[in-house]
């Protein structure tokens, strides 16, 4: 499938064998145990070891993910669960790892755990490959890019350079991109890692998560870890979230392109500050993305004068819901800095680009931002 288009790809990717009068994609296996005499040894023994509907989700991410080569992915029950798998299956007491001081609100949480069980925690900001400096004697490298909500950018491939050459290994946060946006292994990457409850998935109604690697060793201390823990994905949720990721490319591509139209739009608007998104020309980080990113993302980000601006304009808008995560096929923004945890101004506004007509959702930020400034 190395050679197919990213569309033709996502149509296709997982699917098994056809099978006279068998369904394209066959349906939930609901099972807590299969049948299994002799020798406890193949595929499926127990659910929370294995599932044949987790199996033809994972295949479908991995040729997603590195199209035309072998790799293993695995699947979680939430982005959060694949993020630890990868952290807290490969660092021990005494090690050090290195995060992004300005990623997702979660990581300081996950710093607090991973210092309680004696792992230094470094941390630096996303641009300007500022983790650079800290990689010496780390055992880990995190890195989220774009950067969840600043959309900060770095140079994935220096990085993971700087990074193996240090001995570390390299884990990428790609849930804002989708790997038909980006695709950290091929730069060099150990761990792609993405929250699949936004845009891979993008109906905003599961809660999934995966990671993929190419080394076998490494997907195994993953696989391992899922199941330790047992942060394991419902049977419905994977069958769903591989019927949604037919549909990757003509989201992805709808929200990208409105993603720049309404940035481009913003940037005319005066009372409009701080606004951010790779895919503008513009952005500070528009050439190291152009260089690493194949599609720019739906997230746009920018600030209002203040909370009351901020919270006026989001009550003005009519086709865009205020709610939390992205890459959904209905518009979402939210006042960032309601949940705390993230380093934003009280009026940072991060706006996620859905599959409405273009036209119509323009206009609707417009009305809004002229009723604000009224």
């Amino acid at each position: 499938m190395s050679t197919m288009g990213d569309g033709t790809r996502a149509v296709r990717a997982g699917l098994p064998e056809p099978e006279q009068f068998g369904a394209t994609l066959p349906g939930p296996v609901f099972a807590a145990h299969f049948h299994l005499s002799g020798e406890p040894v193949g595929p499926y023994t127990y659910g929370r070891d294995g599932n044949p509907t987790w199996t033809h989700l994972e295949r479908a991410i991995g040729e997603l993910e590195a199209p035309g080569e072998e790799v293993g992915t695995t699947v979680f029950a939430s982005g959060m669960a694949a993020i630890t798998a990868v952290l807290l299956s490969q660092v021990r007491s005494g090690d050090a790892v290195v995060l992004p001081d300005d990623g997702y609100q979660a990581l300081p949480l996950v710093r607090e755990q991973l210092e309680a069980y004696g792992v230094e925690v470094r941390t630096a900001p996303t641009g300007d490959d500022a983790q650079l400096a800290l990689l010496t004697g780390a055992k880990l490298l995190w890195i989220e890019s774009p950067s969840n909500p600043g959309l900060d950018v770095c140079d994935i491939r220096r990085l993971v350079g700087a990074a193996h050459a240090a001995g570390a290994l390299v884990a990428v946060d790609n849930t804002l991109a989708t790997p038909i946006g980006q695709r950290p292994l091929e730069l060099g990457a150990d761990f792609s890692v993405a929250s699949d409850t936004k845009g891979m998935t993008g109906h905003g109604d599961i809660l999934l998560g995966h990671v993929t690697c190419r080394d076998p060793r490494l997907t195994a201390d993953v696989r391992r870890w899922r199941k330790v823990v047992g942060a394991i994905p419902g049977p419905m949720e994977a069958w769903l979230a591989h019927r949604s990721l037919a549909t990757l490319q003509l989201r992805v591509d709808r929200q990208c392109t409105t993603a720049l139209a309404l940035a481009e739009a913003l940037a005319r608007r005066a009372e409009v500050t701080g606004l951010r998104y790779p895919g503008l020309p513009t952005d500070p980080s528009h050439v190291v993305a152009g260089r690493q990113m194949r599609r720019f993302g739906s997230v746009v980000s920018f600030e209002l004068a203040d909370r009351e601006t901020a919270e006026r304009f989001l009550s003005a808008l009519r086709l865009v819901d205020d709610a939390t995560s992205f890459g959904g096929i209905r518009s979402t923004a939210e006042r960032r800095g309601r949940w705390g945890g993230d380093a934003v101004a009280e009026g940072f506004i991060r706006f996620s680009v859905g599959a409405e007509d273009p036209d119509d959702l323009l206009a609707d930020v417009e009305q809004a931002l002229d009723t604000v400034v009224r």
